[in-house]
């Protein structure tokens, strides 16, 4: 029996109120029936501490605000009703099972989640329940096309709607990073906390998505550009000033940045010319060497201290020399062979510096000791005061990261738009066609591995000094492996793909630290289940959006855009056949 024989379209319209109803009364009720192993659960959701019902916070405030929405799209006249209710059923799904399961398995058991000695608490067990009932109702409900909302409305309109978007985003990355607290120090629940609001953002961004929201606002980016990066930028620097302004999270934020950086470059090889690079982390290393030995750290062998731009210049070249080198054999070698040699290229910078091979590496011992950045007397290292405004220490490192990052999204983006990006994805997508065309392939994939590891020697630079300890095993294979994960995830070709998907792969694994030995295995199969329903990637360019996910440049999809046959006798054809 097929879902839309076991429901009737007729009831689809009772169960999702009853969904909605359910999760408002979920939110409303006791989750634990007592205090678990490590403490009361996060919320006052144990039964020993629910003496205020109606003061709803944290994943019960998130599960009210969906039970709500539910019941409120039902009723209102609101186009594309059905994608947005799916969207809050899977959200309220997400925040009902992770906090059930997480009371399940610390030691509650079932007892914890359902009733013991004569106390019961049914909140999770209600909350799955009415996220079941909202998800089946809108399978066997028809699926409306996504509205198409007018861009062409006043340029202040447009201008206030992408400041409020951006800053709307700044808050949710805070309110991200800070779930549960610094990477789950002295909290035991931070996990499921962060994974519950991650559940809650996933449900509210699809519901935006199916009104149409979230694709005004990437059209309305798209027509003002500048404006749109000039606002982003300044998001990116206010960051500090959250309540995500702390030590470990400008830590943590300026290794994305240097892994972001780095992605980009990877993108060019990987996302643009469709070169399978194994080995790219090998470029990064060159480039933190080389800035280590011209840094004037004690233990470096070049004994030459050099401004730090300076040595960064350096660096760069001197990757981006190497990067050629090992782009030459795609003269002769591609697919398989072509990740072999990167690979093997990957291997022997690994043991060359481990074997500390002319003296420039350190091999075991490593470069310790190199300076951190000194600009106008204020070393990066230290925090910054900013009239009463105290930030944490790293927060120059991070400034310094956004406009690295900056710089190498304006050079992807118009690599990407030029001529030669166009050779390049020629080359993706039929090398020997793009042969046949005139494009002189041979240069067009040396160049693209020479400009990518430039790319990469450069965010070299910066890790360096940032880390202060260049050391070989800091660039193993598991590096570059997370480098095209990062490409792939976010999109390959993408430019906001790779920022976002190496910060999530960055993010992830300290966020799940209290899962501690699950804590990859989730990782890993968050990973799967990504790339099973966005193959595309998480922000892909429309080339890999129309090819692998069969969607129109906005992200609509084909079967929905009502394209005419303006074909000539396209029209008399379709009749007569």
């Amino acid at each position: 029996m097929s879902l839309n024989e076991l429901v009737k379209p007729s009831m689809a319209r009772p169960m999702i109120i009853a969904g909605g109803v359910l999760g408002i009364i979920a939110a409303l009720l006791p989750w634990a029936t007592f205090t678990l192993n490590d403490g009361p659960y996060p919320d006052k959701a144990t039964l020993q501490f629910f003496d205020l019902p109606f003061a709803v916070s944290g994943f019960r405030l998130h599960t009210l605000i969906l039970g709500v929405a539910l019941l409120v799209v039902t009723f209102a006249p609101i186009p594309a009703r059905t994608r947005i209710q799916r969207s809050l059923g899977w959200g309220l799904l997400a925040v009902a099972a992770v906090n059930t399961a997480f009371i399940l398995g610390d030691g509650g058991g079932f007892g914890a989640i359902t009733a013991a000695e004569g106390n019961v608490a049914f909140g999770g067990i209600v909350g799955i329940i009415a996220a079941v009932l909202v998800i089946l109702a809108t399978k066997a409900s028809t699926v409306e096309p996504i509205p198409h909302w007018n861009t062409k409305v006043p340029t202040l309109v447009a201008y206030v709607a992408l400041i409020v978007a951006f800053v709307a985003l700044l808050l949710v990355v805070a309110m991200l990073l800070n779930a549960g607290g610094q990477g789950g120090v002295g909290n035991p629940y931070a996990g499921p906390i962060f994974l519950s609001l991650l559940g809650f953002l996933a449900g509210a961004l699809g519901a935006l998505h199916g009104i149409g929201l979230t694709t005004w606002i990437s059209r309305l980016s798209d027509d003002h550009k500048w404006f749109s990066i000039i606002v982003l930028l300044a998001c990116a620097l206010a960051l500090p000033f959250t309540e995500a302004g702390t030590d470990y999270w400008m830590t943590t934020a300026a290794n994305i940045g240097i892994y972001a950086a780095t992605a980009i470059g990877l993108n060019i090889v990987v996302g643009l010319a469709g070169l399978l690079d194994l080995g790219y982390v090998a470029f990064l290393g060159i480039g933190a060497f080389v800035a280590a030995n011209f840094s004037g750290a004690v233990a470096a062998k070049a004994g030459i201290e050099l401004p730090f731009v300076v040595a960064a210049i350096i660096a760069a070249i001197v990757a981006g020399i190497f990067g050629a080198v090992v782009g030459s054999p795609t003269l002769r070698v591609r697919g398989d062979y072509l990740a072999i040699v990167t690979l093997a290229f990957g291997e022997i910078f690994k043991k060359s510096a481990q074997n500390d091979i002319g003296g420039l590496t350190g091999g075991a011992n490593a470069i310790p000791g190199v300076p951190p950045i000194n600009w106008f007397g204020q070393s990066f290292d230290e925090g910054l005061t900013i009239g009463s405004i105290e930030l944490p220490s790293g927060v120059l490192y991070y400034v310094l990261i956004i406009v690295l990052v900056a710089l190498v999204m304006v050079v992807f983006a118009n690599l990407k738009n030029s001529r030669i990006g166009r050779a390049w994805i020629a080359i993706r997508e039929d090398e020997d066609a793009a042969r046949a065309m005139g494009i002189k392939t041979g240069q067009a994939k040396i160049l693209a591995f020479l400009i990518g590891a430039t790319l990469a020697g450069l965010a070299g630079a910066v890790f360096a000094h940032k880390t202060s300890t260049v050391a070989y095993d800091s660039f193993q294979f598991i590096e570059s492996v997370t480098l095209l994960a990062a490409v792939i995830l976010g999109g390959m070709g993408s430019i906001p793909g790779a920022v976002l998907g190496a910060a999530l792969l960055l993010v992830l694994p300290e966020k799940l630290r209290e899962f501690s030995d699950y804590r990859l295995i989730l990782f890993g199969f968050a990973l799967v289940l990504i790339m099973r329903f966005r193959p595309q990637g998480l922000v892909p360019d429309k080339h890999r959006r129309a090819e692998l996910a069969n969607e129109g440049a906005e992200g609509v999809p084909i079967s929905e855009l009502n394209v005419t046959d303006d074909t000539p006798g396209g029209a008399k054809a379709e009749v007569a056949r």
